[in-house]
Formats: C-alpha cells, sequence, structure tokens
C-alpha cells in the first residue's frame, strides 16, 4: 500500500519561503499603486467634530483624505458568517461620525508613497467631542448581560448544594488578561478595482467568507469579488474576520480609481483587528475526601465591544471534562467601550481551563491526592452534559505516557519541597482539551498526462504546514508520490472551503480532498472501461481495483494501467471534485473531542521572583497524525503561546481613554527563543473511526490549552503561593 499519511515529510513550501518565494499579501505589489494610512482615533468614545483636511490634501504626494464627511454611503449588506458574532452589527467604517473604541479608524489618506501617506496622516488634524470610555469589566458597575447564545447556562443536578454540603471545597475567582495576537506579518490588503470587479490580495484565514464580507459591504455579487492569500505569516485567530482595513483599502482604491496597498503598523493591530477578551471566572467545587468530585460551579465574564457580541466556550469543558453529578456554567458578557474581540488560539477554552484546572489542583492538594490520581478518579465513561458515549477519550493514556516521558514520580508532594541550588523547582500538570470540529468541504482534483496531479481547495496556511499536510492525504489516495502532486491553495476560484482555524482545516479540507481523489479515480476508471484496447476494457466497476495508483482487475497479477496510460490516448486531464461533512447520524451518537496531558517544571529565583520554565511535555490524543513532524511543531508552537498565556501576555489599557498602554513590542512581552524550553510532544495511538472518514481530530487549538494552567500549577508547587491571575508576575511571587 503507498503509504503516505503518517510519515514525517518535511514542508513542500519550506524552500519557497526560506528563499523569498513564498508571497505574503503585502507582496502582491500592482502597476500604477497607491499608497494608504489609517487615521486612528486618540480618544475612546465620542465623535468626530472636526476634521482640518485642507492642507493636507496639498501635501507632496497625497492623492486623497478620505474620512466619514466625503466617503461614499456603503449598503452593508446583512452578512453573518461562521465566524463572526451572531448578534449585532459590524463596524460601518467612516460612515458617520461615532467614535466607539480607541483606534477606531477615523479616516484614511492615499499618496503615491508610504512616506508620503504616513507624513500626511500624522499631520492631519482632528477635533473630538470626547467622553470618557468604560473599559474595565472588573468595575462592579459595569453590567453584565446574557448572551443571546445557546449553552450561556447549563445545569445538571443541584451544584450549589452539592459544593455546600461536600466535605473538601474549593472556591476561588481567577483573572485572565486580555491578549493580543501579534503575529509575525501584520494585516495587510492591496485593493484592485477593474470596472465593478475587485481583487483583494489580503492576509485573509477565511477567503470564503472575506469575499462574501466585502461583497456584502459594496453591494456586489460575491463572483465580482476574488481573494487572494496563498501564504500567511502567522495569525492564530487574527485574521479570521474582515476587518475594517480591507474595507478601507477597497474604498480607497475605488475613490482614486487605482490599486491601493494598505498595511497595518504593529500599534494599529492592538485596535481593530481583534484580541483574546479578558475573562473573570469564579469555579467552585466540592468533593468527597477520597476526591470524588460531588459538585462543580463555573461561573464566566467575558468582554464584548457595544456593537456586538462575541461569545467563546469559556465554560464548555467544564461540561463534559470530568464525571460529577451536579455541575452549573454560567455564561455572561460585559459590553465595554472597546472594539469587538476576536477567536484566539484555543478560544474560550484556554481561558477557561486555566480557572478549571487550577482549582482542581489546589483541590488534590487539599485532599493530598496526587493531581494524575484525582483526575483518574474522575475519569468520566460517557460525555456526561450529553448523555452521550465519546468518539474515543484517551486522556488517562495521555497522562500515563507523558507522566512517564517526564518523570513525574519524581516529584515530592509538598509544595516548596523541590531545589536545585539556590532556586525552587516546581512540576504541574494540566489537562487539555478541544471538541474535534468538521464543517462541509469541498476540494477539486487534477489528473495529468504525465502521470501527476493537481489539487486545489480555497483553504489558507498560517503556518501549521496545510500545503504538505494536503499533499500527502491526495498522494496516498491516488497511489502517487508526494512529487507528483501540486497542492493549491490561497485564492476563492478554488472550491469554497471552511475557515482555517478551529482545528478543523485537516479534518474538513482533507477529507474532502480524499473525496475529490476517489472520484477523479473512478472517473479515471470508467474512461479505462470504455477503451477498447483496455486490458479492463468491458469490465465492471465492482470487478476492478486501484493499487499503487494503477488500475487493475481484482485477483489480476499484471501491472495494470496507471494514469499517465489512462490518459495518453486522449490526453485530455480527468477533473473531479468531492465534497465532505460529518456524518450526521456520528455527530448525534457520540461526543467528539481531542484530549491531552501538559506537564511542566519550573524554577523559581526565591530572592528576585524571576520564573524559567525548564521543561514542557505534552501527550495528546487527537486519532490519526497525518504528519508527525509538522503536529510536534503545531504542539511546541502552542506550549510556547502559553507560556506567553501564563507568564507575559497581557495588553493594559488606560481607564481615562481605554488606550492600549503596551501596543508595541517592547512592553508587550511574548516568549522568544531565549525563554523556550526543552520541549516535548507526543501522541498515543489513537483510532477514531467515527469523526470523519481520515480519523483526524485536529491539533491546532488544543495545542496551547492546558499549557498556562500547568505552569501555574507548577509555580505554587515551586512557591506554596498560589496566583490566580494571568499572567503569573515577578510581584506575584515577592509578595505574600
Amino acid at each position: 500500500m503507498n503509504v503516505i499519511v503518517g510519515k514525517p515529510l518535511t514542508r513542500v513550501d519550506g524552500r519557497a519561503k526560506v528563499t523569498g518565494g513564498a508571497q505574503y499579501a503585502a507582496d502582491f505589489n500592482q502597476p500604477g499603486q497607491l499608497y494608504a494610512v489609517i487615521v486612528s482615533a486618540t480618544v475612546g468614545l465620542g465623535r468626530v467634530s472636526e476634521i482640518r483636511s485642507a492642507n493636507i490634501e496639498a501635501m507632496p504626494g497625497v492623492a486623497a483624505v478620505i474620512t466619514h464627511s466625503n466617503a461614499p454611503k456603503l449598503p452593508y449588506l446583512l452578512h453573518k458568517g461562521v465566524i463572526d458574532p451572531a448578534v449585532g452589527e459590524r463596524l460601518h467604517v467612516l460612515q458617520d461620525d461615532a467614535v466607539r473604541f480607541f483606534g477606531q479608524p477615523v479616516a484614511i489618506v492615499v499618496a503615491d508613497s508610504l512616506d508620503h501617506a504616513e507624513h500626511a496622516a500624522a499631520a492631519l488634524r482632528i477635533i473630538y467631542d470626547a467622553r470618557r470610555p468604560v473599559v474595565d469589566h472588573a468595575d462592579p458597575d459595569v453590567a453584565r448581560i446574557i448572551p443571546d447564545a445557546a449553552g450561556a447556562d447549563r445545569s445538571r443536578g443541584d451544584a450549589d448544594a452539592a459544593v455546600a454540603e461536600a466535605a473538601v471545597t474549593v472556591d476561588e475567582h481567577y483573572d485572565m488578561a486580555r491578549e493580543n495576537h501579534n503575529p509575525m506579518e501584520p494585516h495587510a490588503t492591496i485593493a484592485a478595482w477593474n470596472g465593478d470587479r475587485l481583487t483583494l490580495w489580503s492576509k485573509s484565514q477565511f477567503l470564503m467568507n472575506e469575499q462574501a464580507e466585502i461583497a456584502a459591504i459594496f453591494g456586489l455579487p460575491a463572483e465580482s469579488v476574488e481573494v487572494i492569500c496563498p501564504f500567511i505569516g502567522g495569525a492564530f485567530g487574527t485574521s479570521l474576520r474582515t476587518w475594517p482595513h480591507v474595507t478601507l483599502a477597497a474604498l480607497a482604491a475605488k475613490h482614486v480609481q487605482r490599486p491601493v496597498k494598505l498595511v497595518l503598523t504593529r500599534k494599529q493591530m492592538f485596535f481593530t483587528t481583534g484580541h483574546r477578551p479578558r475573562s473573570l471566572q469564579r469555579v467552585a467545587l466540592g468533593a468527597t475526601q477520597e476526591g470524588k468530585l460531588t459538585g462543580v460551579i463555573h461561573e464566566g465574564t467575558g468582554e464584548t465591544s457595544r456593537y456586538e457580541q462575541f461569545t467563546e466556550a469559556l465554560t464548555a469543558v467544564t461540561d463534559y471534562l470530568y464525571s460529577c453529578p451536579n455541575v452549573r456554567t454560567q455564561y455572561r458578557l460585559a459590553p465595554l467601550d472597546t472594539g469587538t474581540p476576536n477567536h484566539m488560539r484555543g478560544p474560550g477554552e484556554a481561558s477557561g481551563i486555566f480557572a478549571l484546572e487550577s482549582a482542581l489542583d489546589e483541590l488534590s492538594y487539599k485532599l493530598g491526592i496526587d493531581p494524575i490520581e484525582l483526575r483518574r478518579r474522575n475519569e468520566p465513561q460517557i460525555d456526561e452534559a450529553e448523555n452521550k458515549p465519546f468518539s474515543s477519550r484517551s486522556l488517562i493514556h495521555c497522562y500515563e505516557l507523558g507522566a512517564e516521558r517526564f518523570g513525574w514520580s519524581r516529584k515530592t508532594p509538598e509544595p516548596r519541597s523541590m531545589r536545585d541550588g539556590r532556586l525552587l523547582i516546581g512540576m504541574g500538570t494540566a489537562t487539555a482539551t478541544y471538541p474535534a470540529f468538521h464543517a462541509p468541504s469541498n476540494a477539486r482534483v487534477r489528473l495529468l498526462a504525465d502521470g501527476t496531479a493537481e489539487v486545489e481547495a480555497a483553504a489558507s496556511d498560517m503556518g501549521p504546514g496545510t500545503y504538505t499536510s494536503m499533499t500527502q492525504v491526495a498522494a496516498e489516495f491516488l497511489g502517487l508520490q508526494p512529487a507528483q502532486v501540486r497542492f493549491r491553495l490561497g485564492t476563492t476560484d478554488f472550491p469554497p472551503t471552511p475557515s482555517h482555524g478551529g482545528s478543523w482545516t485537516m479534518t474538513s479540507v482533507g477529507s474532502a480532498i480524499r473525496a475529490a481523489c476517489l472520484e477523479a479515480q473512478f472517473q479515471a476508471a470508467k474512461r479505462a472501461i470504455a477503451d477498447n484496447g483496455s486490458p479492463v476494457f468491458g469490465a465492471s466497476i465492482d470487478t476492478i481495483e486501484w493499487a499503487e495508483g494503477r488500475l487493475r482487475r481484482r485477483a489480476d497479477a499484471s501491472a495494470g494501467l496507471s494514469y499517465q496510460e489512462i490518459l495518453a490516448k486522449t490526453g485530455d486531464p480527468i477533473e473531479a471534485e468531492g465534497s465532505a461533512q460529518r456524518d450526521p447520524e456520528a455527530a448525534e451518537r457520540y461526543s467528539m473531542h481531542s484530549f491531552g496531558a501538559v506537564f511542566a517544571e519550573v524554577s523559581i529565583d526565591p530572592d528576585v521572583g524571576t520564573i524559567r520554565v525548564r521543561r514542557l511535555v505534552g501527550a495528546y490524543g487527537i486519532g490519526r497524525v497525518v504528519n508527525p513532524l509538522l503536529a510536534r511543531s503545531q504542539c511546541t508552537g502552542g506550549m510556547i503561546g502559553g507560556m506567553g498565556m501564563a507568564l507575559m501576555e497581557r495588553t493594559v489599557l488606560d481607564a481615562r481613554d481605554g488606550r492600549p498602554v503596551n501596543a508595541h513590542m517592547a512592553d508587550y512581552l511574548m516568549p522568544v527563543n531565549l525563554d523556550a524550553p526543552e520541549m516535548e510532544a507526543l501522541f498515543v495511538d489513537e483510532i477514531d473511526p467515527h469523526v470523519n472518514p481520515l480519523g483526524v481530530k485536529g491539533l491546532g487549538e488544543i495545542a496551547l490549552v492546558g499549557t498556562a494552567p500547568a505552569i501555574a500549577n507548577a509555580v505554587f508547587h515551586a512557591t506554596g503561593k498560589r496566583v490566580r491571575t494571568q499572567p503569573i508576575k515577578i510581584e506575584d511571587i515577592l509578595t505574600a
């Protein structure tokens, strides 16, 4: 059998990336293009009362200054992509004088060079009628609203009574900081009109949604908008939605009748492209002296803008992760004068599991039970929230595998009991989990006369290796070598796919490619059967088979026909499309999730409070692993993101005007190479025939989920101080 899936192939696009051949959104410069710079509001709430632009329009190279006073009124037809908040209306950029949050675009300057555009934008004088915004939902006066979304409140049994009557309890509050995505590649769009047709070279994780969104904003048919994005330099969710800069680039290009290039500054990426919302949570646990959970309460509040309801799965994990007869979860939103938050890697789950896994670790110390053993004692047999069996669940296997590799048995149980010289050493662990999502997807396969194949889908690749993994799937099902397959993505001209996020690209697009490959083989077989010079001429379709990319009669020992031989007579390629969606019966019958266990070792200087992560080990049950080399890279990247969440990343807003005071890479701290610890990712052998035909579950999100609480739990073991805010700061260690 031609086994390609499961092999650690290096990236097929690697050479293009390291030699500069890969083109990102800002690289698609167009003849005669102009350059646009956004002018961002310098107040957090109010109205624009005056714009003094006359002298700006006369500055060298300036082609246009566009504001709400001269911008066209755009249709902004209704559009709600799967990634967009279901409640509320997206920002209508430059359509009125209202300022809803600090950094909102209030003007755009277009010039013949970036220098001229930046100089003019900096000189533009805008007068505001400003009011003080509300940007901190820790303020008790901030309203909490019930989101108009299913599952905001869920309950089974009587959790409040169970916790109140429990022999041992934990009842604590947790504060997760606001984070910004900050990928290497900034947001960028080049817009060019040809009559009523618009082409966008734009950084996007969801090309089909960007096409539909911009078409709706400008009142165009979707087919009149083409979005092109073959490479993404990191995203982590920030490019899932279509943000105002894309509209502004298209608006400016139409205004000046020339292509326009717009690239956001690093500072502007803190304003209008979403963020992980700050969340405030309460977790209360009740248990027997033997460690059996009797009651669980998980309440959480996340921030949102005033004009949209952004929701995420903040409390969803608590419903199914552990066995407990009495569980109550509650989710609320705090509308603030900020831009709308957005999904950020492990959205909701990463924040919610920090609170839950920290509380469970605290319970383990109260009970004197090893944290892994406590989880084992509360391992469910089914998803107790949905009353369904899991399609597969390898959590305990993950803990066993991870604990052995990590050396968990060397951990001494008492906090502050392990040292390396004068340094305090701590070990911690936490569970990781994420739903095994699947969305309808499509793909196209073209068999060529030279024996190679082209595969196309309107997917994206922000770094996990989509080009490579999809090539492997196509090669295996066509019976070809990877070098004989060319996979192409990144344009809305290709068959539609879902967003490149939510850990469903391989499950969805990969399954569609499999279907397209099988359909292409079927078409090739029909052509061979109809060829009177073919050794399978006249055969019925059920008496022939494909093996190693060759067609032959069943039980025939001959070499059979290659694609090249089948196509030789006419030379015409064979083209087939395939689609895939989850089996509704399986979705109804099973609860589908990935699981993992993360282990962390930290060292802490007791005199100055500095924390260093020494080791991270993650063990994951994710179904079939398409490429273990890429999968390990995904996991180590996720662990680094979890380190940032635990110890560094925090966007701070000035309460006076909502300004992000650390909107730059000097003060917005993230892990760098020097911070990277020894990391290892392990995968349990897990077969799951229910999730999709490939048996894969997705990996990108779960690789971050669980890392932050494992580090926090290690910090407690090292110091005896339980820090319930993230990121954990030096002053948290130095203060009682």
